[in-house]
């Protein structure tokens, strides 16, 4: 049988813990405009059972105007101890589609110091689609203590991407689609230009899964050789603004490569500054 990575688990087994103790579910859905969906509402029309909705454009630092930058540790702390979750629970994570924007939260999770924080294969979509139960009730969980241990060498900020980009030493993977990271599809925000970072490699966001489930570890480590990324070396991630970029971050954690940063502001940091370098092409 194919291996899986281990932060992931089944719709089953969420089902069978629902209402366990120090058990939580979190909807991290979340969607750019194309995609014509809203997380908060569908959340309201129905959701996993006790799942509470974890807002990224709210839980963020708001003082560095780029969308749903890291909040601060005690920031993070504050907000999802009002959600009900202590650093010590078992975490569960998932978003619309299966694999989209719920590794964003679980490395949140991750780098604040949570360690059993998993995300739920097949999203909500396929939750509803197999028919499972939902709830319209909106949880209304008692207070909890998340203390955060900020693993703050996780992220990567706009100096220290400059540093990389400059010296070239650090592999760098893009969940852009093929057609943003060459530069020939207009960036979906006003102000940034199109392209990539001198070096980087492509490894768009919807290759990591299929139907909505990660594919399993043999084919990740294809997808990143064929992207031309050196599973020995360290990476750093990045995207449109920091959501998807986790999505590679969790594809390389599952295969045990540990050396690896998120940089935080992504292509909307880096394309909206007058002196970064920026390259077109596919590569």
């Amino acid at each position: 049988m194919s291996e899986k990575s281990r932060y992931i688990v089944t719709a089953d087994w969420v089902e069978k813990q629902l209402g366990a103790p120090e058990f939580r579910i979190v909807d991290a859905s979340w969607y750019l405009p194309a995609q014509n969906r809203n997380g908060a509402l569908e959340y309201s029309t129905g959701h996993v059972p006790g799942a509470v909705f974890f807002d990224q454009d709210a839980i963020a630092d708001h003082s560095t105007g780029l969308p749903h930058t890291i909040p601060s540790p005690e920031q993070f702390a504050e907000a999802v101890g009002k959600l009900g979750i202590a650093d010590t629970d078992t975490i569960v994570v998932y978003d619309g589609p299966g694999f989209f924007t719920a590794p964003r939260v679980w490395w949140l999770f991750r780098v604040m110091g949570a360690e059993r924080v998993y995300v739920m294969d097949g999203g909500i979509d396929g939750w509803k689609k197999e028919g499972r139960p939902l709830e319209t009730d909106l949880p209304e969980p008692g207070p909890a203590t998340f203390t955060p241990r900020f693993a703050a060498e996780k992220v990567t900020f706009i100096e220290g991407m400059r540093g990389i980009v400059a010296e070239g030493r650090v592999q760098i993977a893009d969940a852009r689609g093929a057609g943003r990271f060459a530069g020939t599809d207009p960036e979906p925000r006003a102000g940034v230009r199109s392209g990539h970072m001198p070096g980087a490699r492509n490894v768009p966001v919807t290759v990591l899964s299929e139907s909505g489930r990660l594919k399993d570890l043999d084919d990740l480590r294809t997808v990143f050789a064929e992207a031309g990324i050196d599973l020995s070396k360290p990476v750093v991630t990045t995207c449109g603004s920091g959501v998807t970029a986790a999505a590679i971050t969790f594809a390389l954690h599952s295969l045990g490569h540990d050396e690896n940063t998120l940089f935080d502001g992504s292509w909307t940091e880096w394309g909206s500054l007058p002196d970064t370098p920026v390259e077109t092409g596919s590569r």
